[in-house]
C-alpha cells in the first residue's frame, strides 16, 4: 500500500521538477536529433535509443507533445516551435486513422495542447491558426466516434484496433476526442445524413467501460474486487452480449494490468471536470439513456474513479510505483512486496512507472474534485498523488544519462510478448522509457507547477470555446 505523505506540499516538489525539465530537455533534444520521421513513431528505448515497434502508430502524439509541454513549463521558444512545426508536418494522416482507438492520445496532446496554450494567452491568439486546431480537433473527434459497436440498451463503445468485438480500458482517455470536438459544435454525420451526437457516444462508452471492465466488488465473478480493472472486454458482434473479459498486456483476465487501471483512473476525472462544464439540456439532448442529468454522470464517473483510486493505493507498492500486474506470477517470490518501495531492479518482474505518471495525475485531479465539493476524503487522494510524484521525479527513475533519449525511467510495454529490453546483467526489463512514460510525467509536472504557483491544474478543455 502506498505510504502517503500527508504533509508534502506541490512547491516542495519545485527542485524535483526543475530536475524533471532539465532531464527533458536533453532527452527531447536527442530525439529530435536522432530521429528519422521514416521509422514511424518512436515506442520505448533500447539501451537508451528510441525505437518503433510496429503494432498501431499510436505515440507519435507523445513526441511532440513532450516538447509542447516543456515549452509550457519552462518558456523556452524552442520548444513551441519544434512542437508546432511537427505537429503540423507529421500528425494529419492521425486525424483520419480509422484504425485505432488512440486519437485523445495523439491529436489532443498535440492540437489540443496548441489549442489550449493559445486560449490561455501563452502563445499568441492568430485566428486563422486557432480555426486549423479547431478544425483538426472536429475531424480526430469524429472519426474516433465513427469506429464504433452497438450495444443493446443503449450501449456502445469506441472498438479497440483488435476489432468491433473489443473494448480497451485505454480509451477512456480518447473520450477528450470526443468532448472537445462536441465542445466545438460538432457532430458525426451518418447515413442518410443522420447527425449523430458526439456527446452520447462518449457517455455510451463512459458508460459501457464502467459496467464491464472495472468492478465494484458486487459479485460479478470470483475475481469481483473493488476497484479491479480488466484490461479488454470482449462482446459477441451479432447479438451485443457481453462474452467475457480478456487482457492484451496483462497477466490474466483475472488480475489488473496496472497501466490499464491507471488510464481508468486518470480518464474519469478529467471527464468530471469536463461534464461540470455541461448543462442538464445537453445531456438530455444527446439522447443518451441511462442519464439525463449532470449529476447523474457526474455521480457514476465518481463512482468509478473512487473505486480505482482506492485499489490502486492498496495494490501498489509504498513508495507509489507499481508492479506491471497486480497478478504477475514472480511476486509470489518477492514475499511483502506491498510493504515496501518498488524495486526496478529485482529478479522476478517489472515495474511500470509509466502507470504511476499516468495515476498520479488522476488521484491529484479526483482529490481536488472532491475537496471543492467539502469532502475531507480528497486530501489523501491528492497527497497520494504528489507522494508518486515525488517518487518518480528524482533517483532512480529520471533519465539522467547523457545519451539517453528517454525521460522517465523504468517503463514496461509488453510484458507477455516480452518486446521489452532486458539488458546485460539482468533479468527482467529495467532502465527504459516509452514515450507515454515521458508524456504523462511532464503533463504531471506542468500540473504540480501550477498547483505550486497557485494556478489550477490544466485542462485539456480549456480552449476558448464553449458549445
Amino acid at each position: 500500500m502506498i505510504k502517503i505523505d500527508m504533509t508534502l506540499t506541490p512547491r516542495e516538489l519545485l527542485p524535483a521538477l526543475d530536475d524533471l525539465w532539465t532531464v527533458a530537455d536533453k532527452s527531447i533534444a536527442l530525439l529530435r536529433d536522432a530521429w528519422s520521421p521514416d521509422a514511424g513513431a518512436p515506442v520505448f528505448t533500447v539501451d537508451g535509443a528510441y525505437t518503433s515497434r510496429g503494432w498501431t502508430e499510436w505515440t507519435q502524439g507523445f513526441q511532440y507533445g513532450c516538447a509542447l509541454l516543456l515549452f509550457e513549463a519552462t518558456g523556452e521558444r524552442r520548444w513551441l516551435d519544434y512542437g508546432r512545426d511537427e505537429t503540423v508536418a507529421r500528425m494529419a494522416p492521425h486525424l483520419s486513422h480509422t484504425g485505432v482507438h488512440d486519437h485523445g492520445f495523439n491529436n489532443v496532446s498535440t492540437y489540443g495542447n496548441l489549442l489550449r496554450l493559445m486560449s490561455e494567452g501563452t502563445i499568441d491568439d492568430d485566428a486563422w491558426e486557432r480555426r486549423f486546431y479547431e478544425l483538426a480537433l472536429k475531424l480526430s473527434g469524429a472519426a474516433q466516434a465513427a469506429r464504433w459497436t452497438t450495444l443493446p440498451g443503449g450501449l456502445g463503445y469506441v472498438q479497440s484496433f483488435n476489432g468491433p468485438h473489443s473494448l480497451f480500458s485505454d480509451t477512456i482517455r480518447s473520450m477528450r476526442a470526443l468532448a472537445l470536438a462536441h465542445q466545438l459544435g460538432h457532430v458525426l454525420m451518418g447515413e442518410q445524413d443522420a447527425k449523430i451526437s458526439l456527446l452520447r457516444r462518449l457517455l455510451e462508452h463512459a458508460e459501457t467501460t464502467a459496467r464491464y471492465n472495472v468492478y465494484f466488488g458486487e459479485g460479478r465473478d470470483g475475481y469481483d474486487i473493488r476497484g479491479r480493472v480488466v484490461h479488454e472486454s470482449i462482446f459477441n458482434t451479432v447479438s451485443g452480449a457481453y462474452r467475457c473479459p480478456s487482457t492484451q498486456q496483462g497477466y490474466s483476465p483475472f488480475s489488473t494490468w496496472t497501466r490499464g487501471l491507471s488510464w481508468i483512473l486518470a480518464g474519469y476525472p478529467e471527464q468530471i471536470e469536463w461534464i461540470d462544464t455541461r448543462s442538464d439540456g445537453d445531456i438530455a439532448a444527446s439522447g443518451f439513456a441511462h442519464a439525463t442529468t449532470v449529476a447523474d454522470v457526474r455521480s457514476r464517473f465518481m463512482d468509478v474513479a473512487r473505486a480505482t483510486a482506492d485499489f490502486s493505493i492498496e495494490y501498489t507498492p509504498t513508495d507509489g510505483v507499481p508492479y506491471w500486474d497486480t497478478g504477475a506470477p514472480g511476486l509470489a517470490k518477492m514475499g511483502d512486496y506491498l510493504s515496501r518501495p518498488a524495486d526496478p531492479y529485482n529478479e522476478h518482474e517489472p515495474v511500470d512507472s509509466s502507470a504511476a505518471a499516468i495515476g498520479a495525475q488522476g488521484l491529484l485531479r479526483l482529490g481536488a474534485l472532491l475537496t471543492a465539493a467539502g469532502d475531507q476524503a480528497g486530501r489523501r487522494y491528492t497527497q497520494a498523488g504528489l507522494t508518486i510524484a515525488r517518487t518518480i521525479f528524482a533517483d532512480p527513475y529520471l533519465a539522467r544519462g547523457d545519451r539517453h533519449q528517454g525521460i522517465l525511467l523504468h517503463s514496461i510495454y509488453h510484458q507477455p510478448n516480452r518486446w521489452d529490453h532486458v539488458a546485460a546483467g539482468q533479468k527482467i526489463a529495467n532502465g527504459e522509457s516509452c514515450m507515454w512514460g515521458d508524456y504523462h510525467a511532464l503533463e504531471l509536472g506542468v500540473m504540480i507547477k501550477r498547483m505550486a504557483d497557485g494556478r489550477a491544474p490544466q485542462r485539456f478543455f480549456d480552449i476558448g470555446a464553449r458549445a
